[in-house]
């Protein structure tokens, strides 16, 4: 494996300015409601609205000439797919997408709008991984895995150098973040290793997908049960041999796991504090932080908002069909 920090800075340096940098904002609502400094970083506001069109960026970009005229293929739930059909498009890059049947309508609709082709399967995540990898074997073009490749984790490391430039020498105390391939984790994580050594990584998985988390337990990737979930982002199983298990093993220093409902009130709380619709893998972070705020009482907390993708009548379904203070 490249040494991972010097790929991350590359990549910060070199996604710029198709990928800005998303802003790390106060949140004095949220401040005030958990007891602690929440700081926000909002990659729900990046182009496709998620932090996946990091990783997406920095793979198409390494691209030899042979790939780039043979297109590449991929698998997805669907923002990942979003962000490389994204970056694809923009570098005049081929993208086939593997879906699951089961994906947020929305996101298939959205990975066609950007140009890519989509291959849709009545199958578990981890079958369109593996059948997107067969085919990528079987023609001669490069599969981009969701987590499991270097260069797509590199480039999600790149938030973890902004954090670190943006929080200075008042580094945060923690850093919350969602987990579902590791791909954010282990990116995240390792920069904030290498720049800011004192903050902690709490990686937080919904209680109906906690693949990583239960790998992580076992010390092995193994074959987990899991039910619907609003973090449908993180949703699918982690593929044998990947990468991300043990970076998330060396970078993850806390673990939680979070119910539906904390992931919904967790939505509602940002919508109510910040007036923003961000999706179940975002209200995962925070219902983390919601639910041990008493042993993070007067620190100086991050909050990885990571995507923004859900369509309103589930946000609605999530968070309640009206907030508190709207006529019903």
């Amino acid at each position: 494996m490249k040494n991972l920090p010097a790929a991350i800075l590359a990549a910060h340096a070199a996604i710029r300015p198709h990928v800005p940098v998303s802003p790390l904002e106060r949140s004095g609502a949220l401040s005030q409601a958990l007891g602690c400094e929440v700081w926000l970083k909002c990659d729900h506001l990046l182009p496709i609205g998620a932090f996946k069109v990091r990783g997406a960026a920095n793979k198409i970009r390494v691209l030899g000439d042979a790939a780039r005229a043979t297109g590449v293929v991929t698998a997805s739930t669907g923002n990942h797919g979003m962000a490389v059909a994204w970056a694809g498009a923009r570098a005049g890059v081929p993208v086939t997408v593997y879906v699951p049947a089961s994906a947020v309508q929305g996101k298939l609709d959205a990975i066609e709008g950007l140009g890519a082709k989509l291959v849709v399967l009545d199958a578990p995540p981890i079958e369109g991984e593996r059948q997107a990898r067969r085919y990528g074997a079987a023609h001669g073009v490069p599969y981009i895995s969701p987590y499991n490749d270097i260069d797509v984790v590199a480039g999600q490391g790149t938030i973890g150098v902004e954090i670190a430039e943006q929080a200075g020498a008042d580094a945060l105390d923690a850093v919350f973040v969602c987990v579902g391939g590791g791909g954010l984790a282990s990116g995240l994580g390792s920069a904030i290793k290498h720049w800011s050594p004192r903050t902690r990584v709490v990686g937080v998985w919904p209680e109906n997908s906690p693949c990583m988390l239960r790998a992580l337990e076992a010390g092995r990737i193994l074959d987990v049960p899991e039910f619907p979930t609003l973090s449908d982002a993180t949703a699918g199983a982690v593929e044998e041999g990947s990468i991300t298990f043990p970076l998330c093993q060396q970078v993850i220093d806390e673990r939680i796991t979070v119910s539906e409902a904390e992931i919904g009130a967790a939505m509602r709380a940002v919508a109510q504090a910040e007036h923003w619709m961000v999706e179940g893998a975002a209200g995962v972070a925070l219902a983390g932080l919601m639910q041990r705020r008493e042993a993070w009482r007067g620190k100086k907390i991050g909050v990885v908002l990571c995507g923004r993708n859900i369509g309103l009548e589930r946000f609605i379904g999530a968070v309640g069909a009206a907030l508190p203070g709207q006529s019903r």
